[in-house]
């Protein structure tokens, strides 16, 4: 199923098909994707921003690790997502005041955010957004962004660009300039690392990496999860994203 044109709709439409995305993303993630000593939630309220998705690690018995099953080795198998670049982690978590993000059934690891219209639709939003991925990411949580909305004039470079600029002056590289959408996965060892997807309306969304620990991801099944949204959306809502063929 290829990615459709959301910006046909108002935001409320897609705010119908993002709520009923994220839980499809949470039940395929308990249902055996994540490891053993992990688990999802959706819309979660954290010691701070809140996510559309969260991972946990469950709170295993004093001096006792959570069990370890699953997960896929960077260095066994690097994500497949077609742009990548890394920052020494240590230079922007120097300047971070540090916040441990709990939650009461464990430990935030990692995050999956879905961009909505309206976190683009002012300068402001856009602002709090970005704050909010810099926020996870300098005190430790990872994160899988997915954007199916084009640039505004306040993320001209995309919404992955305008993250990276607030952790770095390296530069990333550029997107293709008929992909304007855009996947990004966060992983955070010795380096913060950035897998990044550029995309356009058409094509198919890519398994992204959701890293849950340093050099440990699960393959998130986006296509399969947004097949699973769109099918049960009413017919007038979907002919209004992508209009019958006449």
């Amino acid at each position: 199923m290829p990615i459709h044109d959301w910006t046909r709709v108002e935001s409320g439409t897609f705010h119908d098909f993002h709520q009923g995305w994220t839980i499809e993303l949470r039940n395929t993630l308990n249902a055996g994707l994540l490891p053993d000593g992990y688990f999802a939630m959706a819309d979660q309220r954290v010691n701070g921003p809140e996510p559309d998705v969260v991972a946990l690690e469950t709170r295993a018995p004093a001096n006792q690790p959570p069990t370890r099953n699953g997960g896929t080795v960077v260095a066994e198998a690097p994500p497949r997502l077609r742009q990548s670049g890394s920052i020494d982690a240590s230079a922007y978590a120097r300047k971070a005041n540090r916040i441990v993000v709990r939650h009461r059934h464990g430990r935030v690891v990692a995050v999956i955010e879905i961009v909505s219209p309206g976190n683009k639709h002012s300068a402001h939003a856009l602002r709090s957004f970005v704050a909010k991925a810099v926020e996870f990411l300098t005190n430790g949580i990872r994160l899988l962004i997915v954007d199916l909305f084009p640039p505004t004039p306040r993320d001209p470079a995309g919404i992955h660009q305008a993250i990276w600029s607030q952790l770095t002056d390296k530069p990333f590289e550029a997107r293709p300039a008929d992909k304007l959408l855009t996947v990004a996965a966060y992983d955070i060892g010795d380096e913060l690392t950035a897998y990044v997807e550029p995309l356009a309306v058409g094509d198919a969304l890519p398994d992204a990496p959701l890293f849950l620990e340093a050099g440990l991801h699960v393959n998130t099944p986006l296509e399969a999860t947004y097949q699973r949204s769109w099918d049960v959306m009413p017919k007038i809502l979907r002919e209004m994203v992508a209009p019958p063929i006449e």
